[in-house]
């Protein structure tokens, strides 16, 4: 599942990072917990336990927008997960890159419309790709910086 782009998506630049994966999903709401879990023990399995809640959540938060507005039936959509020394890094790819994403604000009662609300508070740095085909939405987060450095 990992290392692999489905057709018409860019492979990744010029190595830029330490650590790096790929895991592509179909385009079900079941799949949604299943990208979050991995990219949690991801950040685990790379040393970044502090940040494994957070970064989770905002990969949950991309994952849940691409399938809502980004994806089409039977088109993947590809989740990047990446460490370099400074961030870690989750970039969520997807077919619609006329459909951005834009905040809003939610209603009291509806269920829906607070995810990039989520994405601002919690994410360092985030931002839109387009693709030639999709577009790219990708967040960053700090990593802690450890006391003998």
């Amino acid at each position: 599942m990992t290392d692999s782009c489905p057709p018409g998506i860019p492979t990744p630049k010029a190595k830029s990072y330490d650590r790096y994966d790929t895991a592509s999903y179909a385009p079900y709401p079941r799949n949604i917990p299943l990208a979050r879990r991995h990219v949690a023990q991801l950040a685990v399995d790379w040393g970044q336990q502090g940040v494994a809640d957070d970064i989770a959540l905002l990969a949950s938060e991309l994952c849940t927008n691409a399938l809502l507005h980004g994806c089409l039936r039977d088109r993947l959509f590809r989740v990047e997960t990446s460490l370099t020394g400074k961030a870690i890094r989750v970039a969520v790819t997807d077919p619609r890159g006329e459909r951005l994403p834009t905040s809003r604000i939610a209603d009291p009662d509806e269920q829906f419309g607070r995810g990039l609300l989520l994405v601002h508070t919690y994410a360092d740095r985030w931002a839109v790709e387009k693709l030639t085909v999709g577009k790219t939405v990708w967040v960053e987060l700090d990593l802690p910086r450890s006391l003998d450095a």
